[in-house]
């Protein structure tokens, strides 16, 4: 072995804990997420196929919203994590009194804009003209907590920048718990159930999809006071004492970072709008597979995510520090990690996937459509993870521009214009758009990939 392979190794084995102690709270929670959303589209596919595609039909505005909300912390997530690896705790507390107001803001907008809208998106979106009253319902009570949705997303990424992800992961453990508690409670009307022999009633009060918004939305409310409780509590980057005001020197650098963010969220999230009101035009049974095999394939993306906080917030904390051979290794401690679990992921998506969708339906047509798309999506997974891995770290030295043009050419260029051309002018079905879905992953790997090896991204230097 030589003296480099040798300083790699050792470099992988001190690395490899602060990795790990920061993505794993993240997977643990986004994993209960996904169980959750699992549960959710169970519950609500056993009232039949017309109420999951009723829910599923507006998924895509939701990712819309919610991923805008996001960018906004992004924006505090390079300032706050390089303040801290500066050794500049003043700076990042600073940083997060101005978070608070952008919590603000950002919830009052977005409460306004979807109540105000929740009777025309069905429509927009294409949803079969019998189900749109429904879906409407749906989507108003699920955004009447806005602003505590907001506070969970934009505190949540602020500690989490901090190095505290244990935070946020044992906030989305009990949003998750109530959520299913209530969603069964909510659903179903009352009942008599069977456990360990004994026969016992269980109240239920019938409200079906609308149930479950109500579960969804007093879910969102505790979530969004807890986190808030917790951020104010935190011994680093607590607000407590300091002004509320506009900051410009803080906040403006923020926005900086957070604008193209935004711009990339908001334009993918409305590329997959865009995407989802096509599939929707092919049919009921297009539209169920397609909501199911997105709600499965969301549970294998879970060590992309988690290595991308990690990614980002060790990053920023090296490029902070001005430790230009600590951001190098990082980064090949976080590829190895994301590629083996990416791959391990990918291949038990495919292996299972039949058994997966047929947990959420008992549509034949439903199961085959949707595992074919699964499999089909499986074999690009690990590629995937790479391109997730790398935009983590370009938000942690606060280049958010390239991933924006990166992202917007692959979903409208190939991933919208293909699927619009298979289904609508060619007459193909939803293997056909998820086709074009593969095609942009994979050209986000080979773009990301190129950038990264050119080595302009860091700040440090190559």
């Amino acid at each position: 072995m030589t003296q480099k392979t040798t300083k790699r190794a050792m470099a992988f084995r001190s690395l490899l804990p602060a990795v790990a102690a920061l993505a794993w709270p993240t997977m643990l929670e986004q994993l209960m997420q996904t169980a959750v959303q699992y549960i959710d589209t169970a519950m609500v596919g056993s009232l039949g196929t017309a109420a999951t595609a009723a829910v599923g039909s507006t998924v895509t505005v939701n990712w819309l919203i919610g991923s805008s909300v996001s960018a906004f912390g992004v924006g505090f997530l390079g300032y706050i994590s390089q303040a801290i690896g500066a050794k500049e705790p003043t700076r990042a507390r600073k940083a997060a009194a101005q978070s608070v107001l952008m919590v603000l803001a950002a919830g009052l907008l977005f409460t306004a804009l979807t109540l105000s809208l929740s009777g025309l998106i069905p429509a927009w979106m294409q949803v079969t003209p019998s189900l749109r009253p429904l879906a409407s319902r749906y989507f108003f009570i699920l955004y009447l907590p806005m602003l505590p949705r907001a506070a969970s997303i934009i505190f949540g990424t602020v500690l989490r920048a901090a190095g505290d992800s244990k935070t946020p992961m044992r906030v989305g453990v009990g949003v998750n718990l109530i959520n299913v508690t209530l969603n069964f409670l909510l659903i179903y009307k009352t009942r008599q159930l069977t456990l360990f022999g004994q026969s016992f009633t269980v109240w239920g009060a019938g409200l079906g999809v609308v149930g479950a918004a109500a579960a969804s939305a007093a879910a969102f409310l505790f979530g969004g006071l807890a986190i808030t409780i917790a951020f104010y509590r935190h011994p680093l980057i607590s607000p407590r004492g300091l002004s509320l005001k506009l900051d410009k020197k803080v906040l403006l650098p923020c926005l900086r970072v957070a604008f193209p963010n935004m711009l990339q969220r908001f334009g993918t999230s409305l590329g997959y709008v865009a995407f989802a009101a096509m599939i929707n035009a092919l049919g009921e049974t297009a539209t169920a597979a397609h909501t199911i095999a997105n709600t499965v394939e969301s549970a294998f993306y879970i060590p992309g995510y988690g290595m991308q906080t990690a990614a980002a917030t060790l990053t920023g904390n090296a490029v902070g520090a001005g430790d230009r051979e600590r951001v190098k290794a990082q980064a090949r401690v976080i590829f190895l990690c994301e590629v083996g679990l990416m791959l391990i992921s990918g291949s038990l998506l495919f292996a299972f996937a039949p058994t997966m969708v047929g947990l959420f339906s008992r549509d034949a047509a439903v199961i085959l459509l949707g595992s074919t798309v699964l499999r089909m999506v499986a074999c690009s997974e690990p590629f995937y993870g790479v391109s997730i891995v790398i935009e983590g770290m370009l938000q942690g030295v606060g280049k958010t521009a390239v991933p924006f043009v990166f992202n917007i050419i692959g979903m409208w260029g190939v991933r919208i214009v293909g699927t619009f051309v298979c289904t609508r002018l060619l007459g193909l079905g939803l293997i056909s758009a998820w086709g074009c879905m593969i095609g942009h992953n994979m050209l986000l790997f080979v773009l990301f990939v190129c950038y990264f090896r050119r080595g302009r991204w860091n700040p440090l230097g190559r």
